[in-house]
């Protein structure tokens, strides 16, 4: 456990919060520990971890992207009508449609990034300005109804009906989400990519000395976060069953929230897989938590810009009292006490 605290305070740290919370939410209200409620907990915030895993890579790159969910809605819009060009498509041509529009938004954003040195939140707020521009000026705003069968199908990994006869289950995108967590785990933790990534994030001038190529590792990270975009979008339009321009617009500020409150640096080379799904339950829990209990939904934005402001604050204070506990038994504190 120390060890842990030592080498990843902020998720261990979040990791009890979240505990204590779901103690707290089952002791406040019968529903929150129900199967329902969980099951829809996981369907409800899966486009949301889809999204915050490819975010991850791009922090731990040391860059911000703040362009992804209208990428995602720009995604949706033009494979409707790519799937209309090849005759309805099916779930293979969906994945790789909507992937590669994503991969190819993802790197606009890199192209400007490397080729204009200019700052990742800079290229991406314009990114998203010129992406929802756009789209609102080809499509006037409409909604989409008439999507291909296979899209908008319900299809179930899991289902179950209690006692009481409410039905409990889990649809399609969580089984999605859960193959882009697995991805982006072996991609960042088991691949020279993944390392040279998290070098370049800490350090980019030493990567580039130690021949780490820049526009790649840049590719890689706005790339991938395109992918996970399109996935998403791709995925939302099963849940909702229609594609809707504005609908994604402010969803990108609770994904950035979760996925720094997971203990994502960002000045970049610092974030883990289980950090970025804790900081995503810690969100989801925290917004469900408040519609059980009856609270304003307007408490919600107020309660995670808190919680971010106390993560950033605190995030060396397990690092400080473990010096200081090792000062008191006569111990050198440890020289790898260094910031997350």
């Amino acid at each position: 456990m120390r060890r842990a605290l030592r080498s990843h305070p902020v998720e261990v740290r979040l990791f009890v919060v979240l505990i204590a919370m779901c103690v707290g939410l089952s002791l406040a209200s019968d529903h929150f520990l129900t199967l329902g409620n969980l099951t829809s907990l996981l369907n409800n915030n899966s486009v949301n971890l889809i999204w915050a895993v490819g975010l991850l890579v791009v922090l731990v790159a040391g860059g911000i992207d703040i362009s992804f969910a209208v990428a995602a809605s720009v995604v949706q819009y033009v494979a409707v009508y790519c799937f209309q060009a090849v005759g309805g498509g099916n779930w293979v041509i969906g994945f790789v449609v909507c992937g590669l529009l994503g991969i190819g938004l993802g790197l606009i954003n890199a192209w400007l990034i490397h080729g204009f040195r200019i700052i990742s939140i800079v290229v991406t707020i314009a990114t998203f300005n010129v992406f929802f521009g756009l789209l609102m000026f080809f499509t006037s705003g409409r909604f989409i109804y008439n999507l291909p069968d296979w899209w908008v199908d319900r299809i179930f990994i899991f289902e179950h009906q209690s006692a009481n006869g409410t039905w409990s289950e889990l649809n399609l995108a969580v089984a999605v989400m859960v193959g882009c967590v697995v991805a982006t785990w072996v991609l960042i933790r088991h691949t020279t990519l993944g390392r040279q990534l998290y070098a370049f994030g800490d350090n980019p001038e030493g990567a580039r000395r130690a021949g780490v190529n820049i526009a790649v590792m840049q590719a890689l990270a706005f790339g991938w976060m395109g992918l996970m975009a399109g996935i998403g979008g791709l995925m939302q339009v099963n849940i909702v069953k229609e594609v809707v321009p504005n609908a994604l617009i402010g969803r990108e500020l609770e994904v950035l929230a979760a996925v720094v409150l997971g203990g994502a640096r960002l000045g970049g080379g610092s974030g883990t897989i289980f950090g970025c799904i804790t900081g995503v339950l810690f969100v989801a829990i925290t917004q469900n938590g408040l519609n059980l209990l009856g609270v304003s939904p307007f408490a919600f934005q107020m309660i995670i810009g808190g919680a971010i402001l106390i993560a950033i604050s605190t995030s060396n204070l397990p690092l400080e009292l473990s010096a200081w506990i090792d000062s008191v038994r006569g111990r050198a504190p440890s020289r790898d006490q260094g910031s997350t």
